[in-house]
């Protein structure tokens, strides 16, 4: 795993040992010392950098015994935002993150069917992102990609003397061993204007011994950061399509802001795009959310994945990773494009999967199929075999046919390698009850077919009640609008909240399943070990919905650019959409009604949200009353507040109250009164208030009607959520503390829809 270190902390990272007794064989381990933000003034001198320095070993010192031991410890320094207060606000491990197209903006309706850009298109609006940079925290990048390419630039820019295009070594952030040099060399031009790496933290986990030299570069070593970046924006390049010469996917490969300014772990920016990620913990024991706080608190917006969801270590329910209020939190839904394979059995039924397989079969004629099972090695269990996990087949059993695997525990993409290994001609891969209707075209080593549950047990019985089963398969197309979408994704992780429920997450949902950008030459479709080279590939993956919403923020950062990140926030949450495209509710996976918890607010609508209406806004202090709320003292607040200021807690604060796109109450005991407050942002207007209760809670709101009638106007109103009794035989039942229920609270002028969702748990109601 790799750690990132984000430069827009107030800590230090530094090794330390076990404090328990040192083994003749110490394994050292890094940590994070949070000192809270700076309190120099707007303008700090390298003199002032120096002392914090000084004061950091001065402080370390203290523990170690030593100011000597203190400076081969501290490894990353981070003084933009330091603090000299002496007391530490946290100590936390320093933990590895998870690293979590040529159509989705189509889907999206920035563009039409024939490519054309319409003229209320928000790329016209907000011309393409320019002025607006975006920074992406992931693997890296690969610059010379024709996706970060400035051969254009003065084409649309008139700041052509503003960067010299420029190659240089990129900026290392700690003295690095000269031997590495030419690792680290990248072109830095007026598209892609820097970019960072943070090894140490690697290093000190697994050993200098261990790293591999090419991760110790901001150059993608796995095309991942690659494919995030230029998603969100990627130059429009034509002529782009994935599996070679059957042109898979073909279209024009753009970023959400294609003409913004991208950068690889640079501060300094407008956007903070972060496909990576970690099990949800406190806030101040999280890296990415204790540095998000401080990007927010400059007017940076940072744009986090939910995370995909584990199934060996993960409840589906609960396992949405970064949820801190300042951050964007984004879920991952399918498109209408599909990539389908055609399969023909022998007893002449006929199912369909998908794959990216850039080819058909050998011959084209029908083959023995086995499932894994009945394939499974001496030395092998069913269960492996089935799954078609490594070493648990037998090559005699498997050579020359078509080998169904079920899906789970391993890679789709690793199970093609088994099958190919163990000399089958093509696979088809069959989901479980949990993944359900989804399929994914994944870029596999053989001919393929990934095929839905209902279909696989159409397959498996086949197999198992047919002496000699057989089938043949056709090779992928590409087929538009040919099912309903957008569709959550199974891997998508979900709520509640588990750090603080009252807060909803996921926020916002956006295509994630088969998504075409750039990636890195060196390594093939399904990675590293892979020989085929491309330069474009479809990902799939919260890492790849998140990019979306990353380079539409930096769209409306350029077209609103007063707007502060909680505003633009709102604006993408209160206009998203949860119907699919036959105008009915959204489903999972499994074909069931998806929820908040699946969507937050619903699939964005770029278009929308450049004219909101109204927003929910957010200031510094209102995130350090929300802190208050859940029990930090001002002692440890006055770290993240203004430079010199002492912030002083409000005597009492609901958490319900914070002024957040959504509403969610998972404890309503009888009844409860929640505030917001909403900014008008456009014309002035008039808005009446529609509510769709959630189920047995009666809803009002007052005033029912809100005036404004200038831009930045400001109105309150109050909701008052009331649990009604269950109609039960036994007038005594209570409602089970576990029964969430869904509504949604609009906003309308007969123009402007302001959609707010409404979540509660009612408990203890007779």
């Amino acid at each position: 795993m790799r750690v990132f270190e984000v430069p827009l902390l107030s800590l230090i990272v530094i090794i330390l040992f076990s404090l328990s007794q040192t083994p003749t064989f110490a394994i050292k381990k890094s940590y994070v010392v949070y000192l809270g933000a700076h309190s120099h003034g707007p303008e700090v001198t390298q003199s002032d950098l120096e002392k914090v320095t000084d004061y950091q070993y001065q402080l370390l010192s203290t523990v170690l015994g030593s100011l000597e031991k203190a400076r081969e410890s501290i490894f990353y320094s981070y003084t933009r935002y330091i603090n000299e207060n002496p007391n530490v606000f946290s100590v936390f491990e320093n933990q590895g993150r998870k690293l979590h197209t040529t159509y989705s903006w189509n889907f999206l309706g920035l563009e039409s069917d024939s490519g054309v850009v319409l003229s209320r298109s928000v790329w016209k609006m907000a011309r393409y992102g320019e002025d607006t940079i975006i920074a992406n925290l992931d693997s890296g990048v690969w610059p010379e990609s024709k996706s970060f390419s400035d051969e254009e630039w003065d084409q649309f820019h008139q700041d052509g003397k503003e960067l010299v295009r420029v190659t240089l070594e990129i900026e290392f952030v700690a003295t690095m061993e000269r031997k590495h040099n030419l690792i680290g060399l990248l072109t830095i031009s007026r598209k892609l204007i820097g970019a960072r790496y943070f090894i140490k933290g690697y290093d000190a986990a697994v050993g200098s011994s261990n790293v591999r030299k090419n991760i110790i570069s901001a150059r993608d070593y796995n095309g991942h950061g690659t494919h995030t970046l230029s998603t969100a924006g990627g130059n429009s390049v034509p002529g782009v399509s994935v599996s070679g010469n059957f042109r898979l996917g073909n279209g024009t490969a753009k970023g959400g802001a294609p003409r913004a300014r991208v950068a690889s772990y640079k501060d300094g920016v407008d956007v903070i795009s972060v496909s990576i990620g970690k099990t949800a913990s406190d806030y101040f024991s999280d890296g990415i959310a204790t540095g998000s706080f401080h990007a927010v608190k400059h007017g940076i917006i940072v744009v986090a994945a939910a995370g995909n969801i584990d199934t060996e270590s993960i409840d589906e329910d609960e396992s949405v990773t970064n949820v801190a209020p300042w951050m964007l939190t984004v879920g991952a839904n399918t498109m209408d494009r599909e990539f389908p394979v055609r399969i023909g059995l022998g007893n002449r039924k006929h199912l369909e999967g998908q794959s990216l397989y850039p080819g058909p079969l050998p011959i084209r004629k029908f083959y023995p199929l086995i499932n894994g099972t009945a394939a499974r090695a001496a030395n092998s269990t069913d269960h492996d075999a089935q799954l078609c996990i490594a070493g648990s087949l037998d090559i005699k059993k498997v050579k020359g046919k078509i080998l169904a695997c079920l899906r789970g525990i391993t890679n789709r993409t690793d199970k093609g390698r088994v099958a190919r290994d163990a000399g089958a001609i093509g696979m088809i891969l069959v989901s479980d009850i949990s993944a359900g209707t989804e399929t994914v075209a994944d870029h596999h080593v053989l001919p393929s077919a990934h095929i839905n549950y209902r279909d696989g047990l159409i397959l498996l019985s086949y197999i198992n009640s047919t002496r000699s089963p057989d089938v043949i398969m056709t090779r992928a197309r590409t087929q538009l609008g040919g099912k309903a979408a957008p569709v959550m994704a199974s891997f998508s992780c979900k709520g509640p909240n588990t750090i603080t429920p009252e807060i909803l997450k996921p926020d916002i949902t956006a295509p994630g399943v088969n998504i075409i950008a750039a990636v890195i030459p060196t390594a093939g479709p399904t990675g590293e070990t892979d020989n085929r080279g491309a330069l474009y590939s479809a990902k799939t993956g919260t890492s790849m919905s998140c990019p979306h919403i990353s380079g539409i923020a930096g769209l409306l950062k350029t077209l609103h650019p007063d707007w502060s990140p909680s505003a633009i926030k709102s604006a993408i949450m209160t206009t998203a959409r949860t119907r699919d495209s036959r105008k009915l509710a959204m489903r999972n996976s499994s074909n069931i009604q998806a929820t908040p918890f699946n969507y937050g607010s619903g699939q964005v609508r770029p278009n929308a949200a450049m004219n909101p209406g109204l927003v929910y806004d957010l200031t510094t202090n209102d995130y350090l009353d929300f802190l208050c709320g859940l029990g930090y003292d001002e002692s440890k607040l006055k770290a993240f507040s203004t430079a010199g200021m002492h912030y002083k807690c409000p005597k009492s604060y609901n958490l319900t109250n914070f002024n957040y796109p959504s509403i969610t109450v998972p404890h309503l005991h009888g009844s409860i009164t929640v505030t917001r407050t909403l900014k008008n942002v456009g014309s002035p207007g008039t808005y009446k208030a529609r509510i769709r209760a959630p189920r047995r809670i009666r809803v009002s709101v007052e005033p029912k009607t809100l005036t404004f009638g200038k831009i930045g106007e400001e109105k309150t109103f109050k909701m008052n959520l009331k649990a009604t009794p269950k109609k039960r035989r036994n007038p005594k039942a209570v409602y089970s503390s576990n029964e969430y229920a869904f509504g949604r609270l609009t906003w309308s002028d007969g123009v402007h829809f302001v959609r707010t969702p409404v979540v509660v748990r009612a408990v203890a109601v007779r």
